[in-house]
């Protein structure tokens, strides 16, 4: 088994990548859960334009990417699981939840400092939330990212099914749970216990700087709930939420794929780093007068 995922990992990516596309994009057109602000070919012409540009700069900085590192870092028996003596879907079970856990803390990151919340900010821009959006980073960012991912791979030494299955189960999980569908009540009640849903992530695109900065998980939903990220639900509810950024309204900057490489060099007034949020402040401050 481990032997047939190495040997056609890309097969297996880009299957996996457009069998969730299309399943999602048929969910959110029969059953959506908010009303669009933009049609898709406004928004997706760019949202995926910036996802081939992204993959054509990851490829030229980093030919062999993630899945490279972890062969040579194999090879090398680099890293903490090779010298533990564990079976190997144990490893592999560790392996993904840590990168997972990795992903969130980056995530947090991104927020807590100014000078990378001006490079997350392409993703909340987005006036409208839909299995795109889940794609819609900045190359600067994804670059970022990159580095982090290898550098974690090379300290952790994880099987390279391991990262291939994470990398399948992240872009994935992306799509999903940016996904404009709708899902009932009992059954996201459950999902979320173990792995992040639309309408927990959808929270996280709220326009309140309080609710944006919550629940940042990616996958695991267990995060979140245990870093005090987590919040079940937009204050003004799913539907009558606004998604995107306060400061970030202009359609040629949140819709158009030549403004959406200008908004980290631009400066506004309010930019939604954790350590400069205000709406949670002024509320904190009603409640105690209350």
């Amino acid at each position: 088994m481990t032997d047939f995922i190495l040997n056609h990992e890309q097969a297996i990516r880009l299957s996996a990548f457009f069998g969730i596309f299309a399943i999602m994009a048929l969910w959110e057109v029969y059953a959506p859960r908010r009303q669009r602000l933009f049609t898709r070919l406004q928004r997706w012409s760019s949202n995926l334009g910036i996802v081939v540009l992204n993959t054509l700069v990851l490829r030229l900085l980093f030919p062999t990417a993630a899945v490279g590192m972890a062969a040579y870092a194999d090879t090398q028996e680099w890293g903490l699981l090779p010298n533990i003596d564990i079976p190997i879907w144990l490893k592999i079970l560790i392996a993904v939840t840590l990168l997972d856990l990795i992903i969130y803390l980056q995530h947090v990151m991104v927020h807590a400092v100014p000078a990378l919340w001006r490079l997350h900010r392409v993703h909340h821009a987005d006036p409208d939330y839909d299995l795109t959006t889940g794609a819609r980073f900045h190359p600067i960012e994804i670059i970022l990212s990159m580095v982090i991912k290898v550098a974690t791979i090379a300290a952790l030494g994880p099987p390279v099914v391991a990262v291939i299955i994470f990398e399948v189960v992240l872009n994935g999980m992306a799509m999903f749970n940016h996904g404009n569908v709708k899902l009932p009540q009992r059954l996201d009640s459950v999902l979320r216990r173990l792995v992040v849903t639309p309408d927990m992530h959808r929270v996280h695109h709220s326009i309140e700087p309080e609710e944006a900065n919550s629940n940042f998980g990616f996958n695991l939903s267990v995060w979140d709930r245990l870093m005090g990220t987590y919040r079940e639900q937009p204050r003004l509810g799913q539907t009558g939420m606004t998604i995107g950024i306060s400061t970030l309204q202009d359609p040629k900057l949140t819709t158009r794929l030549g403004g959406m490489l200008l908004i980290p060099f631009l400066q506004f007034k309010d930019i939604y780093a954790i350590n400069q949020r205000t709406w949670g402040d002024k509320k904190r401050e009603g409640d105690a007068k209350s």
